[in-house]
């Protein structure tokens, strides 16, 4: 008899893939809830209504230190207070904060959503905004980094993906 020895999957495959229908019904979901910075970027520069409004969840020094041109400035701790006189619950919010290390953006599209907006969370915040090279208004003006290029393609605004 010839003994087998049960090979250990790597760690990537020690929990095995989900089925391609819940894998759809989880990626769709997601998209459902997030919303990419270069997306919201080209609704943002495109002619006309974006339909949607752009939510910055920081505080007041922190919008001044730099925000997406058009956002308004909502910080989570005052939007139960706020929102319904700000905002119009027929259009969509996107939310964001400092970046991908900071669930504030998170927290706010919590708070919108059970006062009955539809959300959706920016990924990658003010951060990605700046770092992707996207224009941003400080309390001095404009202003605009070049773009990083791991986060952002080097000489086009589209990516790819």
């Amino acid at each position: 008899m010839i003994a087998t020895t049960a090979v250990t999957p790597n760690a990537v495959l020690r929990v095995p893939p989900a089925s391609p229908a819940a894998a759809a019904a989880h990626f769709g979901a997601s998209l459902a809830f997030h919303a990419d910075v270069s997306d919201v970027a080209s609704a943002l520069a495109a002619d006309g209504d974006p339909g949607f409004v752009v939510i910055d969840t920081r505080s007041t020094a922190s919008w001044d230190q730099g925000h997406v041109p058009g956002a308004v400035h909502l910080p989570t701790a005052l939007i139960a207070e706020q929102a319904g006189q700000l905002l119009d619950r027929t259009v969509p919010v996107v939310t964001y904060c400092w970046g991908p290390g900071c669930n504030g953006a998170t927290r706010a599209a919590l708070a919108l959503a059970e006062l009955g907006f539809q959300v959706k969370e920016m990924l990658g915040g003010f951060e990605y905004w700046a770092r992707e090279g996207f224009a941003y208004e400080t309390w001095e003006g404009s202003a605009r980094r070049d773009a990083d290029p791991l986060t952002a393609p080097v000489g086009s605004d589209d990516c790819g993906c």
